[in-house]
């Protein structure tokens, strides 16, 4: 018996950058993704989002595919340099109405969008003034989000800041294998900080506008599993990284502070940019919180010479091999639904009555299989993925953890960041030379879930 309750928000999710395309139509600005892919060595095949999936002209289309679908839900992002084209406060009008139409398009095949602020496309003009090492950055944010709530707030009514704030610092400014390509710890740091800081600033500012909208951070997580805890090294990764990815931000929402062991060893640089009040602030009411979750992390002894996992690991002064294990997505991901029910779980009890209501914002699987001889595309292997964690948040709810919807990634194959075009992520097939859209079995399959409630998962 499933545990999914009635009013259970079935949807899926896609971004701006991702999808739509129309780089420099109607007056959009540029953006450090624009940027970082023109670049030589940052993409693979020196792909860009250019014209992507070409959602800005074919938005009809696809909105009518997810009706078709039976989506209840859409969670989308608005492209800040397309409406803002240089971060600041010079308005680009024709992209105000490009998110009118696309809106009003979703609302009327019934569908309820979710919005995302920021997902990962800053203005260039910012980053030219620091990005989000610059604390202005966040002052400019929070108009941006004021003015996206008083324009569009009388029609969608959840709003979340930033789209996976880990991954802005860590993989954008640590590592650099994301725009902008910066790669240096403290700055990694400095960035988190100021993702929390802004997101408690986005929150007010556009509760300022209108008082009847709901709004809730996005946050990326994954569980870190030992091979051996009982090893000295191991179990130190285990702690920094959950204190890194996950901590990180659960504690500064929920208790204003960061994780002893980040302050312990990483405080020096954490500690100057951290304002007074800036803790106290991260406390502001969320109304939700959106995971993301797509596999754990192994954790097992070093491997001398091993190139770290995204040499995060090493930036933290871990020694450990973060090599998956067993069957693996075309990301090269393992397949880890435990850890999804885990996680819910964990913050159910850790939190009580205090946890907002949870939404899993993403969750879904790369595999490439293409249109075969009689026109369909037959991913059974991303059935079963959908199928398992499905079933894991069942549990979890089961457990009483307080999740509300799920939000399939992605609705379409799309521009797959620094991967390009080649790792497929969509319950709908793109080829993206005639951009003609093929719905997947794993789209069928999803549309019946959606029609039971999950009750034959």
């Amino acid at each position: 018996m499933n545990s999914f309750p009635q009013g259970f928000i079935w949807g899926a999710a896609t971004s701006s950058y991702q999808i739509e395309g129309a780089a420099r139509v109607d007056g959009r600005g540029e953006s450090i993704w624009d940027v970082f892919c023109n670049t030589p060595g940052k993409v693979a095949r020196g792909e860009n989002g250019d014209v992507a999936n070409d959602h800005y002209h074919r938005y009809p289309e696809d909105i009518a595919i997810m009706k078709e679908l039976g989506l209840q839900g859409y969670r989308f992002s608005f492209a800040w340099p397309r409406m803002f084209p240089n971060g600041d406060g010079v308005r680009e009008e024709r992209g105000f109405a490009f998110y009118d139409r696309l809106i009003d398009a979703i609302l009327a095949a019934g569908i309820e969008p979710l919005a995302t602020l920021y997902h990962w496309d800053l203005p260039q003009a910012l980053q030219e003034k620091g990005g989000w090492e610059n604390r202005e950055t966040i002052d400019r944010f929070a108009q941006y989000s004021a003015d996206v709530v008083e324009r569009f707030g009388d029609r969608v009514k959840k709003f979340s800041p930033i789209n996976e704030p880990w991954v802005v610092a860590w993989l954008g400014n640590g590592v650099g294998i994301h725009a902008p390509g910066k790669r240096d710890r403290k700055t990694a740091f400095t960035v988190a900080h100021h993702t929390v800081v802004a997101h408690a600033a986005s929150t007010n500012a556009m509760r300022s506008v209108r008082s009847d909208i709901l709004t809730g951070p996005v946050l990326n997580q994954a569980r870190n599993v030992a091979d051996d805890l009982n090893d000295p090294a191991q179990a130190y990764a285990v702690d920094i990284l959950d204190a890194v990815q996950n901590r990180f931000w659960m504690d500064a929402f929920m208790h204003g502070k960061y994780p002893e062991i980040i302050m312990e060893k990483f405080g020096e640089e954490l500690k100057p940019v951290i304002k007074d009040g800036d803790l106290e602030a991260a406390m502001v009411k969320n109304d939700f919180m959106g995971i993301n979750y797509y596999f754990d992390n192994r954790i097992g002894p070093a491997v001398e010479g091993l190139e770290q996992w995204h040499s995060i690991s090493s930036m933290l002064g871990a020694s450990s091999d973060e090599t998956p294990r067993g069957p693996l997505t075309d990301m090269g991901w393992p397949l880890t639904p435990e850890g999804l029910e885990d996680l819910l779980v964990r913050w159910h009890k850790e939190h009580g009555a205090n946890l907002p209501d949870l939404y899993i914002t993403e969750n879904g699987a790369a595999y490439d299989e293409g249109i075969s001889d009689d026109g369909a595309v037959h991913d059974q292997r991303r059935i079963d993925y959908l199928a398992t964690h499905l079933k894991a948040i069942s549990n979890a709810i089961a457990q009483g953890s307080p999740v509300k919807g799920y939000y399939q990634w992605s609705l379409m194959d799309n521009f797959e960041w620094a991967l390009g075009y080649e790792k497929r992520f969509g319950i709908v097939h793109v080829d993206f030379e005639t951009q003609k859209r093929t719905i997947k079995d794993s789209g069928y399959w999803y549309r019946d879930q959606i029609k039971n409630n999950g009750s034959t998962i």
